[in-house]
């Protein structure tokens, strides 16, 4: 019965192969040589200098981690002061977008570099992508973990984790030492100490994934831990101008920062954090009031939903920095295994942002609830619905004023042919990118 759920989440062969050629030139491939393949695979080399030391990858993906809900992007409320203190030591990311909306769309996205682009429930859930490449595989002599607080019998995550990663590490619900406090498992706070005293204890170089849930309703904050966290007093006009819709999101977004502030501080007291990268990404951001930080055209287009902090942490390997490109949620594995010096498979849509001839930034909608796809590229946001029904077909927007704006006929095919290319193949990719 699964599988007839499915049954029209495909894709149109014609149209793959007709805009493989455009997503080749796109991502900076040899479009000739794409065509006569039929795919956009290419071998990444090793970065010598970089591998030497096979430095540790350290992926955290943060629940409802929001931009515009946070300090480092200009929130006056001061939600993540010790985020923010990371970000003026890192290398931030002010302008990752994820494809889509929601945890399951985003884990898929980050471990896969494919979209999750199904409109009958999520990838991770279709027993026809059940087999998925994905680049964490490629660190060769790497130890693979994952850690969730709670159980990842949800959306199949357990079995995209299990099918698609070799001889990993799973820890979820059962296998720590602290107590469960709501439905989500155990807290962060003691989720990313646990995980901290299991790669404490490793001998060979790891990658690992530690997955947050505290920030998400009921927003559950423990009783150990709310002596160490700032609370204040917000009005609710302050809260509303600002993004939040209540105290208790406000207070969940401060014990998120709490919790990073926590889990750093006790891997600086271990030898890996030296040989260590480390990666914060949110999972998805959340639709609402983005209009004090914001231009208006993230809350009237719903941007709010997909704009999410991207930091990358290795003092003495990456250098502070405000990187204010477009980039997505499926570059994070690209971008992270040229950091370490991998060479690595890339078989699907994401980049290594760094990279010298990266090019033609560009971000990829898909919003599930409005039937609606897009790119954000330039200033120019593209979007068009899918089902041809219900509301407008073609919207075309200046992020930076909210106006709807009128290109050149050649402009706008450019835009529907790369919008159409990342969905299209986004779809056949989601049934094609098989575990090498």
């Amino acid at each position: 019965f699964a599988t007839l759920k499915y049954r029209k989440e495909g894709f149109d062969a014609q149209k793959v192969k007709q805009l493989m050629p455009y997503m080749a030139y796109w991502l900076g491939l040899d479009s000739n040589q794409v065509q006569q393949s039929g795919s956009i695979y290419r071998k990444e080399k090793a970065i010598d200098s970089l591998a030497v030391s096979k430095p540790n990858v350290v992926i955290v993906i943060c629940e409802s981690f929001s931009a515009y809900k946070s300090s480092a992007f200009g929130n006056a409320l001061q939600t993540t002061p010790f985020f923010d203190s990371l970000s003026n030591h890192g290398l931030l990311f002010t302008k990752c977008f994820t494809p889509a909306y929601g945890t399951a769309r985003g884990v898929w996205a980050t471990l896969t570099g494919v979209p999750d682009v199904q409109l009958n429930k999520t990838a991770s859930r279709n027993p026809a992508a059940v087999s998925q490449h994905t680049i964490i595989n490629d660190f060769k002599g790497y130890q693979k973990y994952y850690f969730l607080g709670g159980s990842t019998s949800w959306a199949n995550i357990r079995g995209v984790l299990t099918n698609n990663i070799d001889s990993l590490h799973l820890y979820e619900e059962g296998d720590y030492k602290s107590k469960r406090i709501d439905v989500w498992g155990i807290s962060d706070k003691n989720l990313f100490l646990e995980a901290n005293g299991v790669l404490a204890k490793e001998q060979q170089p790891f990658v690992a994934i530690i997955q947050t849930a505290d920030n998400h309703r009921p927003y559950t904050i423990p009783e150990e831990d709310k002596p160490f966290i700032h609370f204040r007093n917000v009005s609710s006009d302050s809260l509303q101008r600002w993004g939040f819709e209540s105290m208790e999101e406000l207070n969940a977004f401060l014990y998120t920062d709490y919790c990073y502030r926590k889990f750093i501080e006790a891997a600086q007291k271990e030898t890996y954090f030296k040989n260590t990268i480390f990666m914060f990404i949110g999972d998805h951001g959340i639709k609402g009031n983005a209009n004090a930080t914001m231009p208006a055209a993230f809350t009237t287009q719903g941007l709010t939903n997909m704009h999410v902090p991207w930091l990358v942490y290795a003092p003495g390997r990456v250098a502070p920095q405000k990187f204010d490109r477009l980039v997505s949620q499926v570059d994070v594995l690209p971008t992270a295994a040229s950091l370490a010096g991998v060479a690595y498979n890339n078989t699907t849509l994401g980049r290594n942002v760094l990279a010298a001839n990266y090019n033609n930034p560009a971000a990829f909608y898909f919003d599930v609830e409005t039937k609606r796809i897009g790119v954000q590229y330039d200033s120019l946001l593209y979007t068009k619905n899918i089902t041809n029904k219900g509301n407008k077909q073609v919207i075309i927007t200046n992020v930076k004023s909210n106006a709807p704006v009128q290109v050149s006929t050649a402009q706008t095919q450019h835009l529907n042919q790369l919008t159409d290319a990342y969905y299209e193949l986004a779809r056949y990719l989601i049934l094609n990118n098989k575990k090498r």
